[in-house]
């Protein structure tokens, strides 16, 4: 029997809930727990809504890879906060943010969610890997729209984006992409690429926007026949556009390797098996009373158990 498969893009799920959540909603102590509970009832309406059989909390264990800014040295430069010698740079991130994420993970183990992660490496690469090694129907939930690049109808992967804070999802096929940005799943990372992304440091093609893009990936087929095209005389390219294609031929080069997401991070076994009931209810429990989490962890554990 198929098993669906459900990954969270988990640090892009929280920030949602941190910002659609007002953080009026606080612990007995009064801290911050707005971006916890918001994650807890997004969980739960997820499991509701589409049943997944299978669901992982994919982690930020490097939220910005070395080896990307060895190719792209400003690959997310504007959201470093500190940059460290031992270790991944640390994330501007809300002050009232940052002491919600450990609890958040502490939740997560033990309700029995499974988190994963791997050094080295994005959320966005452990989605890519077991997206590839998936043998059923996939389910990615992000607000992150480089994980288009992963859509692909024949194996049953798509998209599920919140469009409105965390309570409104947009299915993401092959069909919508195409008809938004012209291009189908495996396309997309070469659109993003050659057009850029200033939120993630991206510099793109100077020039070339969504929809020039678009246009040269329909007449020659991928990067590689776009860079072809390049080089062949009689190729319909305008001056100008053989001309910036060119000139970005050093990035051209190695912002494949920076926007697609990896398809094999070393992971160590785990359980992906969406629990029944909390794999250590007295931690829960603790948990629970400590932070204030109320309605939401008994909305999750209720459709859980359901």
């Amino acid at each position: 029997m198929t098993r669906r498969l459900m990954l969270l893009d988990t640090a892009s799920l929280y920030f949602r809930a941190y910002f659609g959540v007002p953080d009026s909603v606080r612990a007995p102590d009064g801290t911050p727990v707005n971006a916890v509970r918001g994650l807890l009832d997004f969980i739960a309406r997820l499991v509701q809504d589409h049943h997944p059989d299978d669901l992982v909390a994919c982690m930020d264990f490097d939220w910005r890879p070395q080896w990307r800014v060895e190719l792209i040295p400003t690959y997310k430069a504007h959201r470093v906060a500190e940059e460290t010698e031992t270790g991944p740079d640390e994330e501007e991130v809300p002050d009232t943010l940052s002491p919600q994420v450990p609890v958040i993970e502490a939740v997560l183990d033990a309700i029995g969610i499974a988190r994963v992660g791997a050094a080295g490496y994005e959320a966005d690469d452990v989605i890519g890997t077991l997206t590839g090694r998936a043998a059923g129907p996939v389910d990615i939930v992000t607000g992150d729209r480089d994980l288009y690049q992963l859509v692909d109808d024949r194996r049953g992967v798509r998209v599920l984006y919140p469009v409105k804070g965390v309570g409104t999802l947009q299915p993401v096929d092959e069909a919508l992409l195409r008809e938004k940005y012209g291009v189908d799943g495996s396309g997309y990372a070469d659109l993003a690429l050659l057009r850029g992304d200033p939120s993630d440091g991206l510099p793109g093609v100077p020039g070339v926007g969504e929809k020039t893009a678009a246009k040269l990936l329909a007449s020659f087929g991928d990067l590689a026949g776009i860079l072809a095209a390049v080089d062949d005389p009689a190729a319909k390219l305008t001056p100008a556009q053989r001309k910036r294609l060119a000139e970005a031929k050093p990035y051209l080069a190695v912002a494949p390797k920076v926007v697609r997401v990896a398809s094999d991070v070393p992971l160590t076994p785990f359980d992906a098996a969406l629990p029944a009931e909390p794999r250590d209810p007295e931690v829960l429990e603790a948990l629970a009373e400590r932070w204030g989490l109320g309605g939401s962890l008994q909305r999750l554990l209720g459709v859980l158990g359901g």
